[in-house]
């Protein structure tokens, strides 16, 4: 009951933060979309980072690192070369061009055909495999770890979870519904906390139990490196330049994640946000790699049948009542931090970029407002359908792990996207034809060489077809790329130098634990 009154606070918590100052009936786009260009860095930090963290990272990452042990975190601080690239070369434009949405971007340097692709993928992406995805990761662990003290939701486990895909995903639709930008922001802070707060926890209990720090090199000392075979089946060392291209699309060109960046009071508080974020990134690759690899030097590396068990193995064997009830919490905000951003940039994407421009050109503020909101609700439905299959494939099949499914399926759009991105930022003078022909000229080298090289991992691939785009729209463009130099831009010394020592952090990283 304790654990059962804390989850309850919480969500209670969440939403009376979250209609606190809500929007009235008029409200302008800005304000509703953007928190009218107002968000300090702590918010751009938090809220981003918040919005990354989902609950298969705990349940299937961690999980993950039981097998493959530090190498996993790749998938974590790697993220940092990405955001620095954001704060320093996209966002910079973003800003001073005062866009919206990255579709408006898109527009004014490779033409409406290529903005208007852009906002479709992403809508499409968005409201079926990324929200579908979130809440049935979320719904699920949360049930792995917890279906004794949910099982009063219903006790047969599929329509338990079921009903958790639904009443969380709407939960999250209703507050972002009513207060825009600024509720997302102002819960992904608190749930930015609990996700650290939970993730802590579980951290040390298990460093706890191992016998201290020093023994991760004693007992698991072969598992400490980042860098594994090139062979490797699921993680080769060469994944972290696939993973350095799909960064770009992530962290540059997402608009889920750039939205916070684009609402900034000012370019410093944009790359101060994010370099903080970046730095966030090493706590989280910590709160979710080392639990893992501690567990294997409690039960060895056979002690655990199932590696997707060593989150819900670590809190039910040695957290106590109380601690539970946050630890739910946890994967509570993972879910909720992911959806709510991305129900709120799905709205943007379709009022800002569709009804406004093809729909209603003449639309009111409080037109395109209102068209966002019902964005959210029909993107809810979607998503949880999505949500729905997934969690009847997998209790087909307890056995399955289509999260590199999922990626594979994303990347197959998010190859193209990152072509666009880098066609409209590096390159001079890109032509509209050349980048449409790259765009979809990545589809075809997925197939090709997924067809005649069935053995490349998926992150390997990706980074082949990604830099074949990009070549084949600088060819077709005919024109050059753009001086380094006059890419990187910075508010300030003091950020240029916080950015060159996050850098430096990440490269010592690669070395000392290579």
């Amino acid at each position: 009951m304790i654990d059962l009154a804390i989850v309850a606070v919480y969500f209670l918590a969440v939403f009376v933060t979250a209609i606190t100052g809500r929007h009235g009936e008029t409200v302008t786009a800005d304000e509703y979309f953007l928190s009218s260009r107002s968000l300090k860095w702590p918010a751009i930090a938090f809220s981003t980072i918040a919005t990354n963290i989902q609950g298969y990272q705990f349940l299937g990452m961690m999980g993950s690192a039981y097998l493959y042990g530090l190498a996993q975190a790749n998938l974590e601080i790697n993220a940092i070369q990405g955001i620095l690239m954001g704060a320093f070369i996209f966002v910079p434009v973003f800003l001073r061009e005062r866009v919206t949405t990255i579709t408006q971007f898109i527009k004014s340097r490779l033409g409406k055909t290529l903005g208007l692709i852009y906002s479709l993928s992403n809508i499409f992406i968005f409201s079926t495999i990324t929200l579908g995805a979130a809440l049935f990761w979320g719904a699920y662990s949360a049930d792995v770890v917890f279906s004794e003290y949910l099982s009063f939701i219903h006790e047969d486990r599929l329509i338990r979870v079921g009903i958790l895909v639904i009443g969380l995903g709407l939960f999250s639709a209703i507050y972002t519904y009513f207060g825009g930008l600024t509720a997302v922001v102002k819960t992904d802070i608190i749930q930015f906390f609990i996700l650290l707060s939970g993730g802590a926890i579980v951290m040390f209990v298990a460093v706890s139990e191992l016998g201290g720090w020093g023994q991760l090199y004693t007992k698991t000392g072969d598992m400490m490196h980042l860098h594994l075979p090139a062979d490797h089946e699921n993680l080769p060392w060469p994944h972290i330049f696939g993973l350095f291209l799909l960064n770009i699309n992530y962290w540059c060109f997402n608009q889920s994640v750039v939205q916070r960046s684009l609402a900034a009071k000012s370019l410093k508080h944009a790359q101060i946000g994010l370099m903080v974020g970046g730095a966030t990134k090493y706590i989280m690759a910590l709160l979710i790699v080392i639990p893992g690899i501690a567990l294997v030097g409690i039960l060895g590396k056979n002690g655990l049948p199932d590696p997707d068990m060593t989150f819900p193995y670590l809190v039910n064997t040695y957290l106590p009542v109380g601690v539970k009830g946050l630890i739910l919490c946890a994967l509570f905000a993972s879910l909720m931090s992911t959806v709510d951003s991305t129900f709120n940039s799905i709205a943007t994407l379709w009022s800002i970029d569709i009804y406004k421009v093809y729909i209603n050109k003449e639309a009111s503020d409080e037109q395109v407002v209102k068209t966002g909101k019902k964005a959210i609700l029909v993107s809810f439905i979607s998503s949880s359908i999505v949500g729905i299959i997934l969690l009847y494939i997998k209790f087909q099949d307890q056995g399955v792990a289509f999260t590199h499914t999922l990626n594979e399926l994303r990347y197959y759009i998010n190859c193209g996207i990152v072509v666009i991105g880098c066609s409209a930022i590096f390159l001079v003078a890109p032509k509209q034809k050349a980048a449409i022909i790259a765009f979809f000229s990545t589809f075809v080298a997925q197939f090709v060489i997924k067809g005649f090289f069935p053995e490349i991992n998926y992150f390997v691939r990706a980074m082949w077809v990604i830099l074949f785009g990009i070549a084949l729209s600088w060819i077709l463009s005919r024109t050059n790329f753009t001086n380094p130099g006059k890419l990187l831009v910075s508010d300030s010394k003091q950020n240029s130098i916080l950015g060159m020592i996050l850098l430096v952090s990440l490269v010592l990283a690669h070395i000392i634990f290579h």
